[in-house]
């Protein structure tokens, strides 16, 4: 069963950071992502941006908003009653993801600017709460950490983006999540990444869900150059439920990484994880996933899924899914799949008149019709939408 940890000093975490060396593709969860030409410390983490709002995906009516950069933190708006602000050395950072890694201790250590949300107990937020990241320094390295809890019989829902300032710009960005959802609480938590293709980008994102609580999780992945995103839940009470939902698109070299983690931790608890991602060009992608099943988590209902499709010959995907089960009245199931566009649906719609970058988009929007019908926001599904559809040529 996961026991919480706690997050060393800075002084502690910049001594783990020190000791410990980069992954290499000898590390099992590194295995197809290489980090060869990555040097974490050639970014500038005293980098002070310009504070400017670059472009984003989502247009989103929020009840509150916060914008950050190197150069700092920006609220704007803020409902009543509700904690919404920038983040200080709190009881909870650490709670569920400490140090014990080499991007984690590099957070630990050098994270300059985060934010605590916190909804009070029976509080039901209409709109959104809302924050973008944004990179903005060539040659920088930008540190985040973000702090929400949803007290019991609480609901909101929290939406982050990451952006770059400039198309081409080169950072290195590393970002730690650290979710709370209390009794019979509901959070919606929403990340959507589209950075450069520049940008080395390494994020750890975790929730503990409580008895009776929900968790609805989407997460976006559409820019960096490489890295890895870590996805994990921790179902900690009986009748807790979780559904992470994924989306995510890679062309040129861009290389995706996510690693997923489902821990059933009490009785009656379930799970649900689908993924699927587009590739062109000579992109990569590798998915993940761990169902972790206690000995005392008896009638787990559990699911994963990672389904990829191939739009050129160079592109490739690696599907991992994995099963740790040590209770023996559950239900746990899993699938993977890649393969390239249907030839005979693509002949089938250019000889009606479509081009190919129409075709393909056509096919494009059906193989992930499933995954946007379980984004409920609508700003957020059709951003989505945009962000895939964009990536297949007009021409």
């Amino acid at each position: 069963m996961a026991s919480t940890v706690a997050v060393p000093s800075r002084d502690a975490a910049r001594q783990r950071y020190d000791e410990l060396s980069l992954p290499t593709t000898s590390d099992e969860h590194w295995r197809f992502t290489s980090l060869k030409g990555f040097d974490p410390d050639a970014f500038d983490a005293d980098a002070v941006g310009s504070g400017a709002r670059p472009d984003a995906m989502l247009e989103v009516d929020a009840a509150g908003a916060a914008f950050v950069s190197e150069s700092g933190i920006e609220i704007v708006g803020m409902p009543e009653g509700i904690t919404f602000e920038p983040l200080g050395e709190h009881e909870l950072i650490g709670e569920l993801v400490g140090a014990d890694d080499k991007f984690t201790a590099h957070n630990a250590a050098s994270w300059r600017h985060g934010l605590l949300v916190r909804v009070p107990k029976g509080v039901q937020l209409d709109k959104p709460l809302y924050v973008r990241v944004a990179s903005s320094v060539d040659g920088g390295a930008l540190f985040w950490r973000l702090v929400v809890v949803a007290e019991e019989g609480s609901s909101a829902t929290f939406i982050e983006e990451y952006v770059s300032e400039s198309p081409d710009l080169r950072a290195y960005t590393n970002a730690v999540t650290e979710l709370y959802v209390e009794q019979a609480a509901k959070l919606e938590y929403v990340s959507i990444q589209n950075l450069s293709t520049e940008t080395w980008h390494f994020a750890s994102h975790r929730a503990r869900v409580a008895r009776d609580a929900e968790l609805d999780w989407v997460a976006g992945g559409f820019g960096s150059k490489r890295g890895k995103t870590w996805i994990r839940n921790i179902l900690a009470g009986s009748g807790a439920t979780s559904r992470v939902t994924g989306a995510y698109f890679a062309d040129g070299d861009q290389h995706l990484d996510y690693d997923t983690y489902q821990e059933h931790a009490a009785p009656n608890t379930e799970s649900d994880f689908a993924f699927k991602g587009a590739l062109r060009d000579a992109s990569t992608a590798v998915w993940r996933g761990m169902i972790r099943v206690e000995p005392d988590a008896q009638k787990t209902n559990a699911y994963q899924e990672n389904r990829n499709l191939i739009l050129s010959t160079e592109a490739h995907a690696d599907s991992i899914p994995g099963l740790e089960i040590l209770a023996n009245d559950v239900r746990c199931t899993h699938g993977a799949t890649s393969s390239p566009v249907d030839r005979d649906e693509l002949f089938y719609c250019m000889a009606r008149g479509l081009s190919r970058g129409d075709a393909e988009r056509l096919i494009v929007r059906g193989f992930f019709q499933d995954i946007l019908d379980r984004i409920e926001l609508d700003p957020v599904r059709d951003a989505v939408v945009q962000a895939l559809e964009a990536r297949i040529p007009r021409a």
